[in-house]
């Protein structure tokens, strides 16, 4: 199990999903944690459950500067001070086209996603210097690498959050402080129904809908959980990740290696679906050209 004895984390986005997963992790790899959201009771379940003295619950606003200022305080003000941020906060955004846009969803997208995670890491880095080194955690998307699954203005922001992760970790190397970017695929949280509008109650319940229907859509034959993602993080949060910065590291199930076709034998091709040639036909033709040579 990765080690994270005696280090000091803020996780943003912790009460539900990827985050409240990261804090399960860091916990049990020995981390005390501040658990940073704006949903106040389930953070403060958090709190009651693992005990104050492995973690504290902090409402906090991402967008709201001052606030996101004040969680990485209260890191050094609760534990003394702070090793690792992990800048995972975030939803769908705004699901407008380029042709459709609406600017001031825009802007609520691009201050959620890509702007707190600039000022995250700004805030952290006075507290990482006087600890001696850091690492910096930031939660992107395969919507950075791949068009189609996320909107384009969440699948932007994204983008930025890996490119400014690259950036960041050169420019913060002289001080120890790494930074990296998780690629996450289709993980079975509650941002999709959330993204829709739904209530949250029924976001979550659609979270377990997408886990047990999405299966299908990446090689590794299931929905990706929460876990997953947080295992990466507390791998690039400990020093056996030492020697790791700027890296963008992909854990989808595969669901960036290609197509459906390249990894399923059931799915045709795209060059043969435009044929009119089914899987089947192409088995054959495939068996008859065998025969023959």
């Amino acid at each position: 199990m990765t080690d994270l004895k005696g280090k000091v984390a803020i996780i943003t986005g912790a009460a539900s999903g990827i985050g409240l997963a990261g804090v399960e992790t860091f916990v049990a790899a020995g981390a005390q944690v501040i658990a940073g959201d704006v949903q106040d009771e389930k953070g403060k379940a958090l709190e009651t459950r693992f005990g104050p003295d492995k973690v504290r619950f902090t409402h906090c606003d991402v967008t709201d500067m001052g606030q996101l200022e004040a969680l990485m305080q209260s890191a050094v003000d609760a534990f003394g001070g702070l090793d690792i941020l992990w800048n995972n906060a975030g939803h769908g955004g705004t699901p407008t086209s380029v042709e459709e846009l609406d600017l001031d969803g825009f802007d609520a997208t691009m201050n959620l996603l890509l702007k707190q995670v600039f000022a995250g890491t700004k805030f952290a880095i006075p507290h990482m210097k006087a600890r001696g080194k850091g690492s910096v955690i930031n939660t992107s998307s395969i919507s950075a690498v791949c068009a189609g699954y996320a909107p384009i203005t969440y699948s932007v922001a994204k983008k930025g959050v890996a490119h400014f992760s690259k950036l960041a970790a050169a420019e913060l190397a002289k001080y120890q402080i790494r930074v990296n970017a998780i690629l996450p695929g289709f993980i079975a949280t509650s941002i999709f129904g959330a993204s829709l509008g739904l209530s949250r109650e029924v976001a979550d319940q659609m979270a377990e809908m997408v886990s047990q229907a999405g299966g299908s859509m990446q090689p590794i034959g299931r929905v990706g959980r929460g876990s997953d993602i947080a295992e990466m993080a507390a791998f690039l949060a400990s020093d056996a990740a030492s020697f790791i910065t700027g890296g963008e590291f992909l854990v989808d199930g595969g669901m960036t290696v290609g197509p459906p076709h390249s990894w399923n034998e059931q799915v045709a091709s795209p060059l043969l679906d435009a044929l009119g040639i089914s899987p089947e036909q192409a088995e054959q033709m495939r068996l008859a050209m065998a025969a023959q040579s």
